[in-house]
């Protein structure tokens, strides 16, 4: 049964990849995080969370939203994937973390984009003051998930371009 799982996962994750790179086109600059990077993040990630106790989904993806790691704990729900793939979204489409991106858009400053969430969990990772990425975490409430997330992306950058 895990064994199923495991290739399901594996093979959404791959078509998804597939239908981003497609649409991306072939003018998608190259991924800016590397393996390693996301290793290091998701190990801080992880760790948190496990320190909290809590079950959560975390997903690193690089700046195309291309995912590079996931990582979905003991006990995360099912549905925590798809929640952590939308944070991830908004944060590459936007360089804000999902928080700051659904209080814009209830603001009326920004446009909410198709697929997107609205609440905090995601957040952008920044090198250099460029965005290679985002983490999002996806699970526990909003504001848990996004204290998971910012301890992985600082331990490989920041969480914003200054």
């Amino acid at each position: 049964m895990t064994s199923k799982l495991h290739k399901t996962v594996v093979a959404i994750l791959f078509l998804w990849s597939s239908t981003m790179a497609l649409a991306q086109g072939a003018g998608a600059e190259p991924s800016l995080m590397t393996y390693d990077l996301a290793t290091k993040a998701m190990e801080a990630a992880e760790s948190y969370a496990r320190q909290q106790g809590w079950n959560v989904t975390i997903l690193i993806t690089d700046q195309n939203s291309n995912p590079v790691m996931l990582r979905r704990l003991d006990g995360a729900g099912a549905r925590t994937f798809n929640f952590a793939t939308a944070k991830a979204l908004v944060v590459t489409a936007t360089g804000l973390t999902s928080g700051e991106y659904g209080s814009r858009v209830e603001a009326g400053d920004i446009e909410e984009i198709e697929g997107g969430v609205t609440f905090a969990g995601g957040v952008p990772v920044y090198l250099n003051g460029e965005l290679i990425g985002a983490v999002s975490t996806s699970g526990v409430r909003a504001l848990q998930d996004e204290e998971a997330s910012i301890a992985g992306a600082e331990a490989i950058g920041s969480t914003s371009s200054d």
